[in-house]
């Protein structure tokens, strides 16, 4: 695989295994995950899987998982 960057197509992030939540809904309005060999996390939209992949360090999707965990990103949901 080659160095993973921020916009790279997500075709070409070979080896990896994409994965979703089981709360994504049936239209398609998710995202999906992959781990790294390099240790980061891509991110893609699973409507485009051939689209863009965003790459983060784990401690970016750490902190990102925290916050979500204690509620900080809930106003962007909430009605």
């Amino acid at each position: 695989m080659h160095h993973a960057y921020n916009g790279m197509a997500a075709t070409d992030l070979q080896g990896v295994v994409w994965r979703k939540s089981g709360r994504s809904n049936s239209q398609g309005a998710c995202v999906e995950f992959a781990k790294l060999p390099s240790g980061g996390v891509a991110v893609r939209n699973s409507r485009f899987p051939d689209g863009p992949a965003l790459i983060y360090t784990s401690a970016e999707v750490e902190a990102m998982l925290l916050g979500a965990k204690d509620g900080e990103f809930d106003h962007l949901v909430a009605d």
